[in-house]
Parts: structure tokens; C-alpha cells; sequence
């Protein structure tokens, strides 16, 4: 009976992972999905948008368009968002543990290569909905390529050369995602263990048994979470902008050109925009939005677990 207990325990926290994950995803991006619009409109230099800042593209949006084309697109990121976070956060959990030890006590490399190894896991197998999502998004009111999820799928599937299309711009996604999850893990991981050990009285509470009776209060995390995400989107950034201009290449006659291989990409962005207003395009939007919703995705994914009863783990 105890050996039939174990599987189940085991399938118990796998499913209950899968949903906290998911949760997480969907409530950080939920939170952020306006700059999350605009970053994509100045990212790609969408003729209407590209001279105007942050603020102003978001007024611009509303004026232009309407309140709600603020989460244009943003079905589509929630139909993603919750199998990548769940998926991303469980197997940083199952990561975690296989690799434990590996690399010394004290070091917690094991988390930083639990995290790379979680998000390219993650972003492997969802990435086809995050191109959907992209092309959703950088359309504006009145002219519209696309009329949905499935169509837009369909299409790029049909018009641009199968499934390779949908995984446009994947390589630059995945050398950027390494350093990216790992240093958000890590660093948050990194940030709980020290707010644990050096100020416990003012940063934790006594409701989280999987830390010994410790945990960090919900401000607490919301900071560790925030300079998470801030570090690991500073290193990883010209990447993601590489990534958006292959995914939205298709779209216009003009954009065709970034087509082309990653490094050509990075090349062709380089030499007409530079790198501030180009690999760097769209950087303070990214730190605006990278910081609440790194902040809300560790700390509502921590609440789950608590919530799930997720502090005794998976034997492995």
C-alpha cells in the first residue's frame, strides 16, 4: 500500500504544481498586458506607434482604437500563459531537486540551471501560441490581417511555410531564455534565502513548513520577485527584440527582410536603429513591466503552494 501511496503523492504535486504555475502566469500577465501591447508596437516599429514613448503609446492606443486594445491579444496570451507557467514552475521544481547537490552546498547554481533548463522546457512547447499572440497584438483597429486564434494559426501555417513558421525567431527566444529564467530563479531564490537567514523578523512569517517554518511576507516576495526580474531582463533583453521582429516579419512588405537568420536579424536592427533605439527599443517599457510581473508570478505562485499544501515536495 506504501509503495502505491508513493505515485500518487508523486501525481498529487505534479498536477497541484501545474495549476499554481499556471495561476501565476495568468495573473502577472493579466497585470502587465497593456505595456505588454505597447512593447510589442515599438519593439516593431508599427508606423503608428513608433514615435511616441510609453505613456503617450498608451494614450494613443485608447484614442486610436479603444480602452480594451489595451489587451488586444491577451486571450491568446492567457491560452499560452498557463501551460508555459505551468510547466516553466513545476519542472523548475522537478529541475530543482534532480539537481540538487550537483554543484555544492552553498553555491545555488543548481537553481540557476534548474530555471534556464524550466523555461526553454517551457517555451519549447508552447512557442507556436506566443507567435499567435505577437501578430494579434501589433494589429491596429480598422487593419486587421487576422481574426482570431485559429485563424491567425491557420494562416501563418498555410501562407509562411508550416510549422516552422509558428517557431519564428525560436533560436534568439532560447539563448535568451537561459539567461533570462535562470537569473529570475536564481536570483529570487537567492533573495528568499538571504531575507530568511539575515532579517526573518521583519521579511518573514511562521506559515510556510517546507522552509522550516518560515516564509516571506507578501511584500517581501513582491520585492525579491521585482529585482528578479529586472536583473534577469537587462541581460537577456536584445534577444527578445530580435525574436519580435522575426515573429512580426510576415505581416508587412517592409518587414520582410527580418526574416532572415537570427544573426542577420541582429545585424540589419543594428545598423538602422543601433543598439539603444534598437536592441535596446522598448528597454523602459520592459523594466516598467518585468518588474510587477516577475513580482506577481513568484508571489502568486508562493501563495498557491500554500494554499495547495505544496511544502513537503516530490520524492524523487
Amino acid at each position: 500500500m506504501a509503495l502505491r501511496a508513493e505515485p500518487e503523492k508523486n501525481y498529487e504535486f505534479f498536477l497541484k504544481n501545474l495549476l499554481a504555475g499556471g495561476v501565476a502566469g495568468m495573473c502577472s500577465k493579466t497585470t502587465v498586458a497593456p505595456l505588454d501591447r505597447i512593447k510589442i508596437l515599438l519593439q516593431a516599429h508599427n508606423k503608428h506607434y513608433k514615435h511616441l514613448g510609453v505613456f503617450s503609446g498608451l494614450n494613443e492606443i485608447i484614442h486610436r482604437e479603444h480602452f480594451f486594445a489595451l489587451y488586444k491579444g491577451n486571450f491568446a496570451q492567457m491560452i499560452r500563459i498557463f501551460p508555459y507557467a505551468a510547466i516553466q514552475f513545476t519542472t523548475f521544481e522537478l529541475y530543482k531537486q534532480y539537481l540538487g547537490g550537483l554543484f555544492g552546498k552553498h553555491t545555488h547554481l543548481d537553481k540557476f540551471v534548474a530555471g534556464s533548463a524550466a523555461g526553454v522546457t517551457a517555451v519549447t512547447l508552447t512557442y507556436p501560441l506566443d507567435t499567435i499572440r505577437a501578430r494579434l497584438a501589433f494589429q491596429v483597429t480598422g487593419e486587421h490581417i487576422y481574426t482570431g486564434i485559429i485563424h491567425t494559426g491557420i494562416t501563418v501555417f498555410k501562407k509562411e511555410g508550416g510549422i516552422s513558421a509558428l517557431y519564428k525567431g525560436f533560436l534568439p527566444t532560447i539563448i535568451g531564455m537561459i539567461p533570462y529564467a535562470g537569473f529570475s530563479f536564481y536570483t529570487f531564490e537567492k533573495l528568499k534565502f538571504l531575507c530568511m537567514r539575515y532579517a526573518p523578523d521583519y521579511l518573514c512569517n511562521t506559515c510556510d513548513q517546507n522552509t522550516g517554518g518560515l516564509g516571506l511576507t507578501i511584500p517581501a516576495r513582491l520585492l525579491c520577485g521585482g529585482i528578479a526580474g529586472a536583473i534577469a531582463q537587462s541581460f537577456s533583453y536584445p534577444l527578445d527584440v530580435t525574436r519580435r521582429r522575426m515573429q512580426l516579419a510576415m505581416m508587412t512588405p517592409t518587414t520582410h527582410k527580418y526574416s532572415a537568420s537570427m544573426l542577420q536579424t541582429i545585424e540589419m536592427i543594428y545598423k538602422e536603429n543601433g543598439i539603444v533605439k534598437g536592441l535596446y527599443r522598448g528597454m523602459s517599457i520592459n523594466y516598467l513591466r518585468a518588474i510587477p510581473m516577475v513580482s506577481v508570478s513568484f508571489t502568486t505562485y508562493e501563495i498557491m503552494k500554500q494554499i495547495l499544501n505544496l511544502d513537503t515536495g516530490m520524492k524523487l
